[in-house]
């Protein structure tokens, strides 16, 4: 697998790299060609408010509250509800092939795998461990500690989510009201009662997950063209971000 620490200038950049290193693994497949694999790990360098694919944002945000902040609200290409990043998360992005693990086209196969994996990888990091939890939670001590959200395509999948390592996590009850749907292990906790960073270096997380995957082969190159037409199509639009 391929292994790209990148992070871009700006939230609209990221957002749109995850998309189109999926849009490459799929253009590759199509041409006949060897579809790669890629982990991906990138940080923000200052807060942003994604929501998902299907989100309403005036369901899923405090936007007076951002507005206040000067934080920016945009939408990502996979599904899931709001998330609140910024410095202190540890982003990631997985394209995996399709073809290489035809179980993983099931989405609840999906989940298991790479949240398995991730657990496994970390656990031995945390104290008390690291767990699966609802759909697509990673938890420790009951608390979560990251959250993510799938997109498939015909010949690959980007699975991609945010890993709290040492995040203000007043930042999201700011930002975020209660959602509008949670998983029952939640038991109607607050933001600050319901969330916990890993409290682990970056570094260890990042060789862990390197290792959970065997992200060796470096990566050289990465589809820039692709990531400025995204941003001018769709993540810098009103109607993209807020259209729902």
């Amino acid at each position: 697998m391929r292994y790209l620490d990148l992070t871009l200038p700006t939230p609209e950049e990221n957002l749109a790299l995850d998309e189109a290193l999926l849009e490459e693994a799929e253009a590759a497949a199509a041409g006949g060609r060897r579809g790669g694999e890629t982990l991906r790990l990138w940080e923000a360098r200052g807060p942003m408010v994604v929501v998902g694919r299907s989100s309403r944002v005036e369901s899923e945000v405090d936007r007076r509250a951002c507005r206040e902040l000067g934080i920016p609200v945009l939408r990502r290409v996979s599904g899931g509800a709001a998330v609140v990043t910024g410095p202190g998360c540890l982003m990631y992005a997985l394209v995996l092939s399709l073809r290489r693990r035809p179980r993983l086209r099931a989405v609840d196969a999906a989940h298991r795998f790479v949240l398995g994996a991730m657990a496994e990888a970390l656990s031995p990091l945390v104290p008390d461990g690291v767990r699966c939890r609802g759909i697509s939670d990673l938890t420790v001590g009951g608390r979560k500690c990251s959250g993510n959200s799938l997109r498939i395509r015909r010949e690959h999948l980007l699975y991609h989510g945010t890993l709290l390592v040492d995040f203000d996590l007043q930042l999201v009850a700011r930002c975020l009201p209660m959602p509008p749907r949670e998983p029952a292990y939640r038991q109607g906790r607050s933001h600050r009662e319901f969330l916990t960073n890993l409290a682990i270096e970056p570094a260890a997380v990042r060789a862990a997950l390197r290792l959970a995957f065997d992200a060796r082969e470096p990566c050289p190159d990465w589809p820039r063209a692709r990531v400025a037409e995204l941003v001018d199509a769709r993540y810098l639009r009103r109607e993209w971000n807020e259209g729902r």
